[in-house]
């Protein structure tokens, strides 16, 4: 299976041409042109016009493309999908609190003939999308579905939860968690939500910090300059990739091949570990061949 990094993946507006014409040129591992929160009402159709003459043009290289919908208790929702037909990465589809909910969209990609390829993301982001969460990870056991990863919508888990927004995120850890469990039970990938302060560096990289070590393949963005800092987090160092490497070469050995536990400069290192490198090494590797450092 191929590995994409996944670390930095930035909202854009779909009403904005200017945008995401910028979109081409951003050290970013993916976009999400938003049919949703980021366009008003009046502003939907031709948005989804602006979308569809983007990804016709291409362009976007190795940068991943994904459209959020408008969510399945709208009246766009079903004109959002016909996006897919110009060939999209992938459908985000909003405020997923069921595993039925896929389904339906299941059901109208076929309508709308959109290729075998484009993956469905669910935004986990209701009260019921937590208590659910297995659930809704379960349905990437039917391939139908398409569903191929999470993210985290924070912001509107927050207004309906009436949890605070804080520094380290106290509140929200247990459903950060218990989606990144369910996520990984069905080889689902997952991407944490968004920070708000643009003018708080220090705060926005510490929450990277935090979503790489919870887990996390990466973090969605609302503004250009919050893409290096992201990807220098969700980044393996380059003592980490030298250390992967030495553990995948040692368990490489001739005399080490049917060993579980071996010594490498002087620690013991388990079989898993050199599962973990080898991933590691490929993430690293995928990052230098996209250029997105």
């Amino acid at each position: 299976m191929t590995i994409r990094p996944r670390r930095s993946v930035l909202y854009m507006p779909g009403s904005n041409a200017r945008a995401m014409e910028k979109a081409r040129e951003l050290p970013v591992d993916a976009v999400i042109l938003d049919l949703e929160d980021a366009v008003a009402p009046d502003a939907k159709a031709k948005a989804r016009e602006l979308i569809v003459a983007s990804l016709r043009k291409g362009g976007f290289g190795s940068r991943e493309v994904l459209v959020r919908i408008n969510g399945l208790d709208t009246a766009w929702w079903l004109d959002d999908l016909a996006v897919a037909a110009a060939g999209p990465d992938a459908i985000l589809v909003p405020k997923v609190s069921t595993p039925e909910q896929l389904h339906e969209v299941a059901k109208h990609l076929v309508g709308v003939r959109a290729e075998a390829g484009i993956r469905v993301w669910a935004m986990m982001e209701t009260p019921l999308a937590m208590l659910n969460a297995g659930g809704i990870a379960a349905a990437a056991r039917d391939p139908q579905t398409r569903l191929a990863g999470f993210v985290m919508g924070t912001n509107d888990l927050a207004k309906d939860t009436r949890a605070r927004l804080m520094p380290g995120r106290a509140p929200m850890l247990p459903w950060l968690m218990n989606c990144v469990a369910a996520a990984r039970a069905y080889g689902l990938d997952i991407l944490d939500g968004v920070y708000n302060e643009l003018g708080n560096a220090e705060g926005f990289a510490a929450e990277c910090r935090q979503a790489r070590d919870l887990g996390f393949d990466g973090k969605t963005l609302i503004h250009p300059q919050q893409i290096a800092p992201c990807n220098q987090a969700f980044s393996p160092t380059p003592e980490e990739v030298v250390w992967a490497r030495k553990i995948i070469a040692a368990f490489d050995l001739p005399e080490n091949k049917n060993k579980g536990v071996i010594q490498v400069e002087g620690r013991m290192v388990e079989i898993l570990h050199a599962d973990m490198a080898r991933r590691t090494v490929a993430i690293a590797d995928a990052i230098g061949a996209s250029g997105m450092t």
